[in-house]
């Protein structure tokens, strides 16, 4: 018989960083230098969630307090009411695929240093409770928006590990046949609308996705469409255009979606306290008339309980939620660098924190699975990962002629000459051009 475990029960602690430290009024109310003093970010103060019944309650067209604060309206600390469930069987696909995605990004260092991948990587590491305490809650036709560090939120949609794998690669197996590579992952089967290399390129895109789903609902009459829209983003989208048109637009008309920030607290080199005039990135959903949440992108448990009211409300109807999860990158920001800038302190503090131990923990400590259940994964996810490195190294190349394709819609006129023939493989094609 399976057993049942309240996700308020899984709680992990975490402790103030020097960032938290006082200011002091001696000195200048600004230092370009130096990195603000915030109680948000680190604070020790616990999550507050608020019930879907008085989410669904939120009318849009007036001012109310923030939803969700953590400690910012309430200096109280305040435990969860949700009713929220995990089963054996939950805890053990959410256990499963936090494993797969970080085996398979440790899988992909290796392949990028050993010259099988090309280009930027950015790898996942660290931030797996985002991407499974949400995607793992979808039905298949819902959609996700990703970002350029998007090879997790691939794998979590479903899309094969051999696909993906393989894209890194290059190889026509790949689920973009190869031409779209790390930032770039698509795959229409699995409703994964893109990696987007340029930051807040992919909100756009699930915003339209979002309101494709209302309008075959209300407009065309198709009752059974309630398709959801994950927007994922990094807290450095967050000061973009984009998203602030996107959360106005799909706060106007209602759409369903929820706007997912992955705050890993740096932007590449750039500190996200130092980057914008307040920090507390959930704050700007109410300023458009959606519930703003900050959760503990650490805690797949806490992640999934915010989750599961956000996407809930999208799909009744209920119109967008902005979701910050506070969460961190452990490696750096992409295989090839910048220099880490990061205080080893502050990344000491949140490895500690490791969001695929905590589950481990809680899962083992309560009982509805045992340790040997977790190695039989573990083994399970090293097996997979190893398969898609073999099967993409394998696989081949794309043909030199697959590169004007799907670039217009009718390539007659530019790529394929008369005679059917690309006009790339015409050794006389870039004849006179080594001049210009």
């Amino acid at each position: 018989m399976d057993m049942a475990f309240s996700a308020a029960k899984c709680d992990i602690q975490s402790f103030p960083l020097s960032i938290t430290s006082a200011r002091s009024h001696e000195k200048p109310l600004f230092d370009p230098l130096k990195t603000p003093a915030c109680s948000f970010l680190g604070s020790t103060r616990k999550v507050r969630f608020t019930s879907a019944s008085k989410l669904n309650q939120i009318n849009p067209h007036r001012r109310y307090a923030v939803v969700g604060a953590s400690g910012a309206n309430n200096e109280k600390e305040c435990k969860s009411t949700s009713n929220l469930l995990i089963t054996k069987e939950e805890g053990l696909e959410l256990y499963e695929d936090m494993i797969l995605g970080r085996a398979f990004e440790d899988m992909c260092a290796q392949m990028y240093y050993r010259g099988k991948m090309f280009g930027y990587v950015h790898l996942y590491n660290g931030q797996e409770a985002v991407s499974t305490g949400f995607i793992k809650l979808l039905k298949k036709e819902d959609s996700v928006v990703s970002t350029y560090r998007g090879h997790v939120h691939a794998l979590s949609k479903g899309v094969p590990a051999r696909a993906v794998m393989s894209e890194l690669f290059g190889k026509t197996t790949g689920c973009c046949r190869g031409q779209g590579g790390s930032m770039h992952m698509f795959s229409r089967e699995h409703y994964l609308l893109g990696g987007f290399s340029f930051i807040g390129e992919g909100i756009p895109v699930a915003t339209g996705a979002a309101f494709t789903s209302k309008y075959r609902r209300e407009v065309l009459k198709e009752a059974d469409c309630d398709h959801v829209t994950l927007a994922f983003v990094g807290d450095g989208t967050c000061n973009n255009g984009q998203f602030f048109e996107c959360l106005n637009m799909a706060a106007l008309w209602k759409l369903p979606i929820v706007f997912v920030v992955q705050n890993n607290l740096w932007a590449i080199g750039m500190s996200h306290l130092r980057a914008t005039s307040d920090p507390q990135i959930y704050k700007k959903g109410p300023a458009f008339g959606m519930p703003g949440i900050h959760v503990d992108g650490m805690d797949v448990l806490k992640v999934r309980e915010v989750a599961q009211t956000a996407i809930a409300r999208a799909r009744s109807g209920e119109g967008p939620t902005l979701v910050e999860c506070e969460t961190y990158m452990f490696g750096e920001h992409s295989l090839t660098g910048p220099e880490d800038l990061r205080d080893p302190a502050e990344k000491a503090h949140y490895a500690a924190r490791d969001p695929i131990t905590a589950l481990k923990r809680y899962l083992i400590e309560n009982n509805p699975a045992s340790e040997t259940e977790l190695k039989a994964i573990d083994k399970k996810v090293e097996e997979v990962v190893e398969d898609a490195v073999e099967f993409a190294d394998e696989s081949p190349h794309p043909l030199r002629s697959q590169l004007l394709e799907n670039v217009f819609a009718d390539p007659k006129g530019f790529g394929i000459g008369p005679d059917g023939r690309y006009r790339c493989e015409d050794p006389k094609f870039t004849e006179g051009t080594a001049q210009v």
